[in-house]
């Protein structure tokens, strides 16, 4: 029980670090300072944050126009998604 709980904790604290860079990012652009690069996000979103990212890129219409986000980071969901149902159902 307690392994579910540190995946959960994972899981929950990556999506919070994907929705938060999504918001820095977004601020940097706005001053013209330097960004974070896009494989970070990408990274990020394979090690299971795609769905705080998706979330920040809608919340602050950040990288909306990038196809490769608007329909990478969609599949990334459900891998992710699958992936945690998954371990949830077989580490119990």
């Amino acid at each position: 029980m307690e392994d579910l709980s540190s995946i959960m904790l994972y899981f929950i604290g990556v999506n919070i670090v994907g929705f938060a860079l999504m918001y820095i990012d977004k601020q940097k652009a706005i001053k013209q300072k330097y960004r974070i690069p896009e494989r970070t996000f990408w990274a990020l979103a394979v090690l299971g944050s795609s769905i705080g990212t998706y979330i920040g890129m809608n919340t602050f219409r950040h990288k909306t126009k990038h196809r490769s986000f608007l329909i990478g980071m969609p599949l990334l969901m459900i891998v992710n998604i699958a992936s945690l149902i998954y371990v949830l159902l077989f580490m119990s």
